[in-house]
């Protein structure tokens, strides 16, 4: 195997495990840019060594050359079991877990040389986690709307809670809670709330500032 074929591949394996990764990066997920290069890179690392086995020894013994490969397939739930987080009722980071195994594949075929399928691959990835999410929201008529909430740290609890009382008023869901900063002075928390059919992200935010103490900033 010459080095430019190594080169060429193990770089576009680079490039695309870094387009999922970027879009999970976006979103703040666990499992961001650098860890789906890592996966990406890995995988195809594998199947170039596959393939180098293969070749060094083929004529010597019977091998499997994707055997390296299925091992990656089912070796790789361990770290999307680590981008899984149970948040009481609810389930986040199946979508990363499930975004990582797949970026595993694109690895492996491009380490196989298998460019149109990699990238084809790569694409179909993008597009599902970038625009099938919206077309997701509306599907089930729902509207997702993203808070940051600024508290005064010596009354987080008391806050906390008025948040929540205004949130059940109104039948709002919370997707998710997440805490950006915290010091002496300030808590910044960020919220992903589900919206009930006819009403406003406008109204919700309104009635969170109104309370003393705290501001909220809807997040585009």
């Amino acid at each position: 195997m010459d080095i430019a074929r190594i080169f060429l591949r193990l770089t576009l394996a680079v490039i695309f495990g870094g387009i999922v990764g970027i879009e999970r990066e976006n979103k703040q997920r666990p499992a961001g840019f650098r860890t789906h290069i890592l996966v990406c890179v890995g995988s195809a690392l594998v199947m170039l060594t596959s393939e180098h086995i293969f070749n060094l020894y083929s004529d010597k013994v019977n091998l499997d050359p994707a055997r390296l490969g299925a091992q990656v397939i089912s070796g790789i739930g361990f770290l999307g079991a680590g981008t899984i987080i149970r948040e009481g009722m609810s389930v986040r980071g199946l979508t990363t877990a499930a975004s990582l195994w797949a970026v595993a594949c694109i690895g492996l075929a491009t380490g196989m040389g298998f460019y149109v399928g990699a990238a084809y691959g790569t694409a179909i990835i993008y597009l599902t986690l970038f625009l099938l999410r919206k077309l997701e929201n509306v599907l089930r008529k729902k509207v997702i709307l993203t808070l940051k909430v600024t508290i005064k740290t010596e009354s987080n609890t008391s806050l906390l809670g008025e948040i929540w009382s205004v949130l059940g008023r109104y039948g709002v869901h919370i997707r998710s809670m997440e805490f950006l900063a915290e010091d002496e002075e300030y808590t910044r928390i960020k919220y992903r709330l589900e919206l009930p059919g006819g009403l406003s992200g406008d109204v919700i935010t309104k009635k969170i500032n109104e309370i003393p103490g705290l501001s909220a900033v809807t997040e585009k």
